[in-house]
C-alpha cells in the first residue's frame, strides 16, 4: 500500500525485498510469523507478484552474511550475556535503512528516495536544521519505538507514506485497491518463526541450573537461560508458591534464574547505553521527558542525565514494571522521538 500511494502521487517507484534466511539453517517446528524462517520463500514470491500487480520494478537484495553478522550474533551474544535483545532495533538501523538501500545502490538501482511501509512518521526542524522522527498519526500502530536508532542521514531521504494514515484506512485501500488478502493478513509478526530461540546457537550452549528466589533459597531447576526474560510469569516449573512468582534476574555469571513475587519487578533507575539521539543534539544537562522501554510500555515520565560518552542515568517519577537489560528505552516529546538507547542496570 505504500508502494501505491506513491505512485499515486506521481513517483516512479521500484520494489525492494530483502532476503535474509540462511536455508542451511533448522529452526525446528515452526510455531508463529516470524521475520527470519523458511517462510521467506513464499514472502519473496508475494513481492515479486504484487510488484507485477502494481506494474512496478522488483529486486531481491541477498543480505544473509549481513544479518548473521549484524542481527544473529549480536541477538545470540547479548543472550550469552545475561541480557534480553531486540533484534528489530539492531536490523532497522544496520540493515533495512542502511545495508538494503546501500547494497541496492551498489548493485546499480538508482532512486532518489528510500520509502517502507512504517507507521512513523518525519518532519525538519528549521531551527535545529534536522530532521525529527514523529510517531505514527495511528497511535495503536505506532513503530517510531523500533526506529529510534536511525541517523540524521537516513532520515534524509526517507518516506513513511503511510504515517499520516490509520491501518482501518489502510485495509480499506487494500480492499478498495484489490489486495483484501493484505487486508486478512496476520498482523504481528516476530523475530523467529519459532519460540525456540535455541536453535539459533551452538548444542549445549545453556545448561540446565537453579531456580532461586531472592534469599538465594533454591526452588527448582530451570531449562537454560535462554528459554526466559525478565517479567516471565508462565512456565517457570515452580509450584507451591503463596503468591505468583515471576522471573527477576537472569544471572548469566552462575547460571541461575533468580524468580519472586511481582513488587519486585518495579524500579525507578536504570541507564541507557550507546545512546542515539535522533532528532535533537545530544544533551549535556538534566531534563525531563517521557521514555518508553519497551513497544507496548506507556511512555513515562522521567529525568534524564546525561553522561559521559553516549550514556545517561534515567530517573523514572512513578516506578516502572520489567526494566529489562538489554531491551530499548527510546525518549519520547509529546510526538517527537528524541533517540534511544539499551538499558543497562544503574
Amino acid at each position: 500500500m505504500a508502494a501505491k500511494l506513491l505512485l499515486e502521487q506521481g513517483y516512479k517507484v521500484i520494489g525492494l525485498t530483502m532476503s535474509i534466511w540462511d536455508e542451511t539453517q533448522n529452526i525446528g517446528t515452526l510455531n508463529k510469523s516470524g521475520c527470519y524462517g523458511p517462510s521467506e520463500a513464499k514472502k519473496l514470491k508475494d513481492a515479486v507478484a504484487i510488484c507485477q500487480k502494481l506494474g512496478i520494478e522488483h529486486h531481491i537484495i541477498k543480505l544473509q552474511s549481513a544479518f548473521k553478522d549484524n542481527v544473529l550474533d549480536y541477538f545470540c551474544s547479548t543472550y550469552m550475556n545475561g541480557r534480553t535483545p531486540n533484534p528489530c532495533l539492531i536490523c532497522n538501523q544496520k540493515i533495512k535503512f542502511g545495508l538494503l538501500p546501500q547494497t541496492a545502490k551498489e548493485q546499480g538501482i538508482s532512486f532518489d528516495a528510500f520509502a517502507t511501509g512504517h507507521y512513523a512518521r518525519i518532519q525538519y526542524n528549521e531551527n535545529l536544521k534536522r530532521y525529527q522522527l514523529k510517531t505514527g498519526l495511528d497511535k495503536s500502530k505506532d513503530q517510531s519505538y523500533f526506529l529510534a536508532f536511525l541517523s540524521q542521514e537516513q532520515l534524509r531521504n526517507l518516506i513513511f507514506p503511510l504515517g499520516n494514515l490509520t491501518k482501518r484506512e489502510i485495509k480499506k485501500l487494500a480492499r478498495l485497491s484489490g489486495f483484501s488478502e493484505l487486508a486478512e493478513k496476520q498482523e504481528s509478526q516476530d523475530f523467529l518463526e519459532t519460540d525456540d530461540y535455541s536453535v539459533l546457537f551452538k548444542k549445549g550452549t545453556f545448561q540446565k541450573g537453579e531456580i532461586v528466589d531472592i534469599h538465594n533459597k533454591v526452588l527448582g531447576e530451570h531449562n537454560g537461560l535462554i528459554n526466559y526474560t525478565i517479567g516471565q510469569r508462565r512456565n517457570l516449573g515452580v509450584a507451591g508458591q503463596t503468591e505468583a512468582y515471576y522471573v527477576l534476574e537472569i544471572d548469566q555469571t552462575n547460571n541461575r534464574l533468580v524468580i519472586g513475587p511481582k513488587r519486585y519487578l518495579y524500579g525507578t533507575i536504570c541507564k541507557a547505553v550507546n545512546l542515539n539521539w535522533v532528532s535533537i543534539p545530544a544533551p549535556v544537562k538534566p531534563f525531563w521527558t517521557k521514555a518508553k522501554i519497551r513497544l507496548q510500555h506507556e511512555a513515562a515520565s522521567c529525568r534524564i542525565i546525561p553522561l559521559n560518552g553516549q550514556k545517561a542515568e534515567v530517573h523514572f517519577e512513578e516506578p516502572q514494571l520489567s526494566i529489562t537489560p538489554g531491551q530499548g528505552i527510546v525518549f519520547y516529546d509529546n510526538e517527537i522521538v528524541l533517540g534511544g538507547g539499551f538499558i543497562e542496570k544503574a
